[in-house]
C-alpha cells in the first residue's frame, strides 16, 4: 500500500454515492457546469438489482425532484413502475384479502409518483452524473475525515483497490447514509420518540395481489386491475407490512412494527418472519410459501428512526439522506427529505460562490428542514397502534395527506422552500397547522382507544372525493405571489373544516373523547358541512 496518498482537489466533496449523493451531484452540476465534484462510493459498481437497497417507493414531492427538478422523467417512464399510488387492507389474521376493508384509489390520480428499483436507478445515476461531469469514484473506502475551519479546506483520506488517497474540498456532504461520519465525527446523533424496526426481503416475481380473489365484484372496484402496483399495506395493530414492485421484475415486502408489540426477534430471520406471516397475514404467508425458493435477500434494521442536531453549517459542510434524519417508511417520505436536503444544500453552495455569508442561510434553512421533519414525525410516534383501527385508520390516512398536499408539497412544488420572504409571511398559518396536526394525531390515537373497530368488506375510494383528486391535480398549477398565498390561506382554511368534521362526527358517536385542543385551534374557523370525509367513514 502507497504510504504517500496522492490528493486530489475539488469544490464539492460527496461521501457516499447512493441515492442522496448522486442526485446532489447532478443537481450541483445541472445549475453550476464548471463545479468541480467529486462521489466517493464504498460499493462496486453495478450494484445488484432488485436486492440492493430498501425505499423502493417515492411519493410526490421525491418523483417532482427525480423528474421535473433533475430531469430523469424518461429514465422514469422507461425503466421504472409508475405507482398506482398507497393501498391500505386491514386483513390482520384473515386468510381472504376482499373481506376486509379496503382504502385507496379506483384509478391513477393526476400528480403521481414512482416505484424506484433502487438497483436500476443508481447504476443509471451512476453513469449520468459521470456524463454531467462528475467524477464518480466507486469503491472508495473513507478512512478518515478533517474538517476545516475559518475557511480552512476539508480532507479525507480514502482507499480504492489497495491504495490510500486523499481528497480536500471546499464543501463537504456526507450522504454515507447510516454510516454517518460526520455525524459520528461531530456526536451529532439524536434519538427521537419513535421506537421501530423493520425487516425487509425481495422475492424474485411478481406479487399480483389482484389475483388474491377471485370475486368480479372486487376487481371490478379499480378501473384496471392494477392493484400491484401500488405500494400495499397490509395493516395490523402495531404494524404494517408492504408489498412493493420493482420493473425488475421482483417484489419487495417488508414488516414494520412497533417494538415493544412485535419484538424484532419474531422476525430477524426469513424462517421467523414466515412464522410470523403465518399469524398475522395467512393470505401473504401462502403466496410466499409458493415462492420462497425465489427469496433474493433478507434485512432487518432495529430502531431505525432517528434525529440529528445539525445537518448544515456555516464551515462548508452537511448532511444528506439517512447521513442526517431517517423518519418511517409508512408514507415513503425518504426521498422527498433528500430533495429537501439536497435543494437547500444547492442554494448554500450558490450563496458561497456568490460571495454571501454561508452561516446565517446555513442556521435558517436547517431550522426550516428540521420543523419539516418534527412535524411530519408526529405522523408516525406513538401512532402504531392504531394502523390496524379499520374505522381510524382511514380517516388518519386522509387527514395526513391532506396535511402533506396541502402544505408541505405546496411548499415544494411552487419553489418556495428557499423563499424567505414568503416563508416569513406564512410564518403564522404554518404554525397554525403544525400544531392543528400535533393536536389531531392526539385525537386520533385516542379515538382508536374507544372505536369499535369495525372492519366492513366495502372499499373507501379516495378517487371519489372530489376535493381530494382536485388537492392532488392542484399541485401541478404553476402560482405567482398572490395565488400563492391565497392558494395557501384555502389549504389553511380545509384543513380547519376537515379538522372540525373529524371531531364533530367522531364526538357524536363517542362524547366522552375529548377534542378541546383541536376545537381551541380551530377557533372561530367555518363548521365542517359534512362533505369532506367518506360518506360510511367516521
Amino acid at each position: 500500500m502507497s504510504t504517500t496518498p496522492a490528493t486530489q482537489r475539488a469544490d464539492v466533496l460527496v461521501l457516499g454515492g447512493g441515492l442522496a449523493g448522486l442526485t446532489l451531484a447532478l443537481q450541483l452540476k445541472q445549475r453550476f457546469a464548471d463545479l468541480d465534484v467529486l462521489v466517493l462510493e464504498r460499493q462496486r459498481h453495478p450494484v445488484p438489482l432488485a436486492a440492493h437497497k430498501v425505499g423502493e417507493s417515492s411519493v410526490e414531492i421525491g418523483a417532482n425532484y427525480f423528474d421535473r427538478v433533475l430531469g430523469l422523467g424518461e429514465h422514469l417512464k422507461r425503466d421504472q413502475l409508475k405507482k398506482f399510488g398507497f393501498r391500505f387492507f386491514f386483513n390482520e389474521g384473515r386468510d381472504a384479502i376482499d373481506d376486509c376493508l379496503e382504502l385507496g384509489a379506483s384509478r391513477f390520480l393526476t400528480t403521481g409518483s414512482w416505484q424506484l428499483d433502487r438497483g436500476v436507478l443508481e447504476n443509471f445515476l451512476a453513469k449520468h452524473v459521470a456524463e454531467h461531469g462528475a467524477r464518480f469514484l466507486d469503491g472508495a473506502v473513507v478512512r478518515t475525515i478533517a474538517l476545516g475551519a475559518d475557511g480552512a479546506t476539508h480532507s479525507v483520506e480514502y482507499e480504492r483497490e489497495g491504495v490510500r488517497e486523499r481528497a480536500e474540498a471546499r464543501w463537504l456532504v456526507d450522504a454515507s447514509g447510516r454510516a454517518g461520519l460526520i455525524k459520528r465525527k461531530l456526536g451529532l446523533a439524536e434519538d427521537n420518540a419513535h421506537d421501530a424496526n423493520a425487516v425487509w426481503f425481495r422475492i424474485g416475481t411478481k406479487i399480483d395481489i389482484d389475483e388474491w380473489s377471485d370475486d368480479p365484484a372486487w376487481r371490478a372496484r379499480c378501473d384496471l386491475p392494477n392493484r400491484w402496483l401500488s405500494t400495499s399495506h397490509l395493516c395490523g395493530e402495531g404494524y404494517w407490512t408492504w408489498l412493493i414492485p420493482l420493473s425488475s421484475g421482483s417484489h419487495s415486502v417488508g414488516i414494520v412494527c412497533d417494538a415493544k408489540r412485535h419484538p424484532l426477534e419474531t422476525m430477524n430471520t426469513f424462517e421467523r418472519a414466515m412464522a410470523w406471516f403465518a399469524e398475522h397475514q395467512p393470505r401473504l404467508h401462502r403466496e410466499l410459501v409458493a415462492k420462497r425458493e425465489l427469496l433474493q435477500d433478507f434485512r432487518f434494521l432495529r430502531n431505525f428512526s432517528y434525529g440529528c442536531k445539525q445537518v448544515f453549517s456555516g464551515q462548508r459542510w452537511a448532511l444528506t439522506g439517512e447521513a442526517g434524519v431517517f423518519l418511517d417508511p409508512f408514507y415513503s417520505p425518504g426521498s422527498d427529505f433528500i430533495a429537501f436536503a439536497n435543494t437547500y444544500i444547492v442554494e448554500l453552495v450558490a450563496k458561497d460562490r456568490a460571495g454571501e455569508p454561508v452561516e446565517p442561510y446555513a442556521r435558517f434553512y436547517e431550522q426550516l428542514f428540521l420543523s419539516f421533519y418534527e412535524s411530519t414525525l408526529t405522523l408516525y410516534t406513538n401512532q402504531y397502534d392504531l394502523f390496524g383501527d379499520p374505522e381510524v385508520m382511514p380517516v388518519k390516512v386522509l387527514w395526513d395527506y391532506t396535511y402533506y398536499w396541502g402544505v408541505l408539497c405546496q411548499l415544494w412544488f411552487q419553489r418556495r422552500l428557499t423563499d424567505l420572504v414568503m416563508l416569513g409571511r406564512l410564518r403564522e398559518p404554518l404554525m397554525h397547522t403544525k400544531a392543528l396536526n400535533a393536536a389531531m394525531q392526539v385525537f386520533l390515537r385516542e379515538w382508536s382507544r374507544v372505536s369499535e373497530k369495525r372492519n366492513r368488506a366495502v372499499m373507501l375510494d379516495q378517487a371519489k372525493l372530489d376535493w381530494f383528486a382536485e388537492l392532488n391535480r392542484s399541485l401541478g398549477d404553476t402560482l405567482d405571489d398572490a395565488g400563492f398565498r391565497a392558494r395557501m390561506r384555502e389549504n389553511v382554511a380545509q384543513l380547519d373544516a376537515l379538522a372540525a368534521e373529524i371531531v364533530e362526527r367522531t364526538c357524536a358517536e363517542h362524547p366522552e373523547l375529548d377534542a378541546s385542543a383541536v376545537l381551541a385551534l380551530l377557533g372561530a374557523a367555518p363548521r365542517a358541512d359534512g362533505s369532506l370525509l367518506f360518506a360510511d367513514a367516521a
